[in-house]
């Protein structure tokens, strides 16, 4: 086809479509400046992040492993934050606690490569229990295993009541978060699982010397619903309201600007992991831009859903998300929360 041709298909098309191309609600997150930047030509977004640089301020937390269809989704994850500058963490290292057949579903640190950040992640009934019987090597050797930068503890009471023959807690998530902190000489960061973490909550982890506070929050994949969903009989509706209850990211960010301010900056956590319930680059790319401190955002179900099959479509995925952040630093210009 000539360029006069192809000119001329792109103006029918433009007369065919006018009718369905209208739009009638702007974006209210952003003001659109079209005049300031050329169209970018590159998607590098350099940060230093848990220590180590970026490419891109993603995180990845993959969330299956010990399972048949684990370790492509995984390795296929691994391959991605390799390819792209970006970090991962694991979904529950559980499986490696008892048996180390599901090793090499986790063992990613050889495709990812020693220059990105690389975690585990235990819940926190695991680490009291291990707690509990003085078995703090165990955790240790878990992290040297899988040659990871540090630990991830999920905290998950919904999750686990929900699920039968769920963990029950025999004290509070915050105690064992610091119990472990105090034995660790390795990075922790501390995540919800689909509910997010109330003003509270974000207050006493923000003043621990966490890593990061990764928040989990609600509008993404909930564990609580997924194991709600996973309930058979007449006992399923009964504890349905328990799955509606939670804060989003954006909600969160507003937690911990107001006490980043009130505490004047000094707090012993000085990282944001950004995750729940974000879909697209325009969201990340908000509510980066609304974090009162150093962060990336997380989308766990995004990266999830082009990660189970072949390696092209996941590559494809992240690709036109880094095209369409460069393009939004490019023309747009958040507005606060």
């Amino acid at each position: 086809m000539s360029k006069q041709e192809s000119l001329e298909t792109r103006k029918k098309d433009h007369i065919d479509l006018a009718f369905h191309s209208r739009t009638l609600e702007a974006d209210p997150r952003f003001y659109y400046e079209p005049l300031f930047s050329g169209h970018p030509s590159q998607t590098d977004w350099p940060l230093v992040f848990l220590n180590k640089q970026l490419r891109a301020p993603l995180w990845v937390s993959s969330m299956t492993g010990g399972t048949a269809e684990a370790a492509n989704i995984n390795k296929n994850l691994a391959r991605a934050c390799a390819e792209f500058g970006m970090g991962m963490g694991l979904g529950s290292c559980r499986p490696l606690l008892d048996s180390s057949q599901a090793f090499e579903d986790f063992n990613l640190r050889p495709i990812l490569g020693q220059e990105l950040p690389f975690y585990a992640n235990l819940g926190i009934a695991q680490l009291e229990e291990l707690m509990d019987r003085g078995a703090f090597a165990t955790i240790r050797d878990l992290i040297q295993s899988l040659q990871a930068d540090g630990l991830i503890i999920h905290v998950n009471p919904l999750q686990e009541w929900m699920q039968a023959g769920g963990d029950a807690f025999t004290r509070s998530p915050l105690e064992t978060i610091k119990q472990v902190l105090h034995a660790a000489d390795f990075p922790i960061i501390v995540k919800e699982v689909g509910q997010g973490i109330g003003p509270a909550g974000v207050e006493a982890l923000l003043q621990l010397p966490l890593a990061a506070l990764d928040f989990g929050a609600f509008g993404g994949t909930n564990f609580a619903l997924l194991e709600y969903l996973r309930q058979q009989g007449k006992e399923k509706n009964l504890h349905e309201s328990f799955t509606k209850v939670g804060h989003s990211a954006a909600e969160m960010l507003g937690f911990a600007d107001e006490i980043y301010h009130r505490h004047k900056g000094q707090l012993a956590c000085h990282q944001l992991i950004i995750s729940g319930g974000i879909s697209d680059y325009l969201s990340g790319f908000w509510l980066l831009s609304q974090a009162p401190m150093p962060a990336v955002y997380g989308m766990a179900s995004g990266f999830l859903a082009h990660a189970r099959g072949e390696y092209t479509e996941l590559q494809k995925f992240v690709k036109a998300q880094l095209e369409g952040l460069a393009m939004a630093r490019a023309v747009l210009r958040p507005r606060a929360l």
